[in-house]
């Protein structure tokens, strides 16, 4: 059996860790595929701070008004068809009380029995849009890594809830594995981003067998794509920068980059910033 078994938690959070709303997009793609139950869903008075992630009202069919609240949730699936069997922990990044948060899912996990955790991210980055997008695929774990060839980070520096979830899964003893795609960062006003959402779908079903329909998002790439192309067109400092990346990234791409050239570059990119994600990342 692989290492990360046969009930893996796929968990994708917006704000911080979800750039182009890559991440949580593949989990609403995934949500899409079949029916979800909720197992498990965190109080929000206890974690989220209504001043940064306000609650929403809306009128219902029946013409009523009511409000929606910041929430965090694990959800497994109706009826399960195959193997491995994912679930899906999505939801707003919390913005207080990280120990006591991660520790009341993973807790929930261990109760049902969950053998893998895969988090998902995303990174305004400096890429190019024409370009496949790149996903960083790591883990803490070495027997993940050495079953899945993925990378062990060296990033030091702030991090996000998935790190923090990914810590308290890990000291646990409930593998993990990480992926995280860079988004073009001048592009950033064009979320959703659909390329980067293929790309990490594309890498979780490399990663876990977990498949799911995405026609669609082939479609909603070359849209996106096209887009920008049309924008970059008229915008003659937008082309070089363009160019620039192109170059950067087919560098990085050709038979003579060493892996070791191209993630020592990586981590330096991260580091500048001083705000990149622990798994990457």
């Amino acid at each position: 059996m692989d290492v990360l078994g046969s009930r893996i938690i796929v968990a994708a959070f917006d704000g911080w860790n979800d750039a182009g709303e890559a991440a949580t997009g593949a989990l609403a793609t995934l949500r899409d595929s079949t029916e979800f139950t909720t197992v498990h869903s965190a109080d929000p008075e206890l974690y989220f701070d209504y001043q940064y992630t306000r609650p929403a009202t809306r009128i219902d069919a029946q013409g009523r008004r009511e409000l929606t609240w910041p929430e965090a949730t694990l959800s497994r699936p109706a009826v399960v068809t195959g193997s491995p069997e994912v679930w899906l922990l999505t939801g707003s990044e919390p913005a207080r009380t990280w120990q006591a948060f991660a520790s009341e899912f993973i807790d929930v996990a261990l109760r049902d029995d969950v053998t893998g955790f895969v988090t998902l991210g995303a990174m305004l980055s400096d890429v190019p849009h024409t370009r496949p997008i790149s996903v960083f695929a790591s883990s803490q774990n070495e027997q993940v890594r050495e079953a899945h060839g993925l990378e062990r980070s060296t990033y030091e520096g702030p991090v996000g809830i998935l790190s923090v979830l990914e810590h308290f899964a890990e000291r646990a003893g409930i593998p993990t594995a990480s992926l995280w795609a860079s988004v073009p960062h001048y592009v950033a006003s064009a979320a959703p981003s659909p390329k980067a959402t293929l790309a990490l779908l594309d890498r979780l079903e490399e990663l876990t067998a977990i498949g799911v329909p995405r026609e669609h998002l082939r479609t909603e790439a070359a849209a996106w794509e096209a887009s920008i192309d049309a924008a970059a067109a008229d915008d003659d400092d937008m082309s070089e920068y363009i160019r620039q990346l192109e170059r950067t990234r087919d560098t990085w791409d050709s038979p003579d980059a060493s892996g070791d050239a191209i993630a020592q570059a990586f981590e330096r990119y991260l580091r500048r910033r001083g705000d990149g994600p622990d798994q990457k990342r």
